[in-house]
């Protein structure tokens, strides 16, 4: 069965384990006070709500010194690879509110495994400061939100997490943008396997729209499926600050909004993640908002429809 955008299922997933500080686990909560739910049926999608992950941890996993709360990662993984699936073959767009990046991998071996089962390949945009490229033996941190595109391009396979012969994403079909704080290791691994990186420099010098049409023909061109990956530290800090990693320098609203817009028009776009937002250091809900009004983006509203705020 094909996905149909106009049919939406919220996945809560309140992990912030990978992140190795609090506060990602109040995302979803957030993300649903600003909103999300009641925008989106406004603007005529059908949506429902699947509730919040609350797996136990994974006590099969052995534990690893550079793999922080690896057996409730794991846990959330198998479970969310498991809903998106599920989701996915009923029709309806998962949508994922996080949480910390390492639920990454977890939605998109979800999504790799429909695609494979539809014969599509699956493409990803991960808009982030970070390529999350790491492994246990190259993250300086252990921290697992830096691993999750190694994860799901099977280059990160130090524990039974998921099946080993499980579908991959090929790393050539992962773009990324936005991306401003790399470490030195695993700027060698992006480059050595192939992931297509477009840096804020790069957004400076093409511009967004000229970087959209490359992604977006890149995917259009072989049929693909698009999982969009969108964490609140790609935007510039002074827009959305409720995150832990912030990285000055970040897009900027219409940056942002633009490439939403360009998504919503191609229709390739079959799940979402919005991840690392972070309440406790937000200001008065105001990334959960933006997160909300992008999301409206991608879905089809356009920036002249959005509401006028008092002051």
């Amino acid at each position: 069965m094909t996905i149909d955008p106009t049919s939406i299922a919220l996945i809560g997933v309140p992990l912030e384990e990978g992140s190795g500080r609090r506060g990602c686990a109040m995302g979803p909560a957030a993300l649903r006070i600003a909103g999300i739910d009641t925008t989106l049926r406004d603007m005529g999608c059908t949506v429902t709500d699947e509730g919040d992950l609350k797996p136990l941890p994974a006590r099969d996993v052995a534990h690893h010194p550079s793999a922080n709360n690896l057996q409730l990662i794991a846990a959330f993984t198998r479970e969310l690879s498991g809903a998106v699936y599920d989701v996915a073959r009923s029709g309806k767009f998962p949508l994922i509110l996080g949480g910390d990046h390492a639920l990454a991998m977890g939605s998109v071996s979800g999504m790799a495994r429909y695609a494979a089962d539809v014969g599509r390949p699956l493409f990803v945009l991960w808009l982030d400061a970070h390529a999350d490229f790491n492994s246990p033996a190259t993250s300086p941190s252990g921290n697992m939100h830096g691993m999750p595109v190694a994860f799901f391009c099977g280059l990160a396979e130090f524990s039974p997490i998921l099946p080993s012969d499980r579908p991959m994403v090929d790393p050539k079909r992962v773009y990324q943008v936005g991306i401003r704080s790399v470490d030195p290791e695993e700027r060698r691994l992006v480059r050595e396997h192939g992931v297509n990186v477009f840096d804020m420099r790069s957004l400076d010098e093409r511009g967004v729209a000229s970087i959209m049409h490359d992604v977006l023909e890149a995917v259009s061109t072989v049929n693909g499926l698009l999982h969009v990956s969108l964490d609140v530290d790609f935007l510039d800090p002074d827009l959305a600050p409720g995150v832990g990693t912030t990285v000055p320098g970040g897009a900027t609203f219409r940056e942002a909004h633009l490439i939403m817009e360009m998504l919503s028009d191609s229709g390739l776009v079959s799940s979402l993640d919005l991840v690392e937002l972070n309440p406790f250091l937000d200001d008065r809900g105001k990334s959960a908002r933006v997160l909300v009004e992008l999301t409206a983006s991608l879905f089809g509203r356009r920036i002249f429809d959005r509401p006028t705020r008092a002051a």
